[in-house]
């Protein structure tokens, strides 16, 4: 089964290791091609996420208790859609600067922790609240379309990297 959460945390896993590679380079041109490579995959990341698990999860996630802030799926979505606008305006920022200058290691630096923060986030709170509210059946078509999205995007190409409003994406897809 291609089931959503697995594929999500398998890319969350993919990221964090890629931050630890930045960690082994021993010159600038070894940080400039880790980077490119997770800079590009940390912006597909979040277009999947925005393109395929979100809207679901508003759909179909969260828990009906008034009470548990933490199941309410328009409350993770707004904090992932700002989770992901922060990370992008640092890959954006690093883009701007030579790898291994002060400036792009800040950048990174700053990538680095917003990310990890919102998948801490996102792994203690939306995903254990969609596989509480989401059939199996959905977690694998959704798992399809995560696939498919990147089969379609063999690069960067057609990734969105713009920021957004997200009450106005909570509306779209809600």
């Amino acid at each position: 089964m291609a089931d959503i959460i697995d594929l999500v945390y398998a890319d969350h896993d993919w990221l964090r290791r890629q931050f630890f590679r930045l960690d082994d380079a021993k010159s600038d041109d070894e940080l400039a091609a880790i980077w490119k490579t997770l800079s590009d995959r940390l912006d597909a990341h979040a277009d999947a996420e925005e393109t395929v698990f979100y809207p679901a999860l508003l759909k179909h996630g969260g828990d009906d208790d008034p009470g548990n802030p933490e199941g309410d799926p328009q409350d993770e979505t707004e904090d992932a859609i700002t989770d992901h606008n922060a990370i992008r305006d640092a890959v954006r920022e690093s883009r701007k600067h030579k790898p291994g200058t002060k400036v792009w290691f800040e950048a990174v630096f700053t990538a680095r922790k917003e990310n990890g923060e919102h998948l801490d986030e996102e792994e203690r709170e939306a995903m254990p609240d969609f596989i509480k509210s989401a059939t199996l059946e959905l977690r694998h078509e959704l798992g399809m379309k995560w696939l498919q999205f990147y089969a379609e995007r063999e690069s960067i190409d057609g990734i969105d990297t713009r920021d957004k409003d997200a009450d106005a994406y909570i509306e779209e897809h809600s």
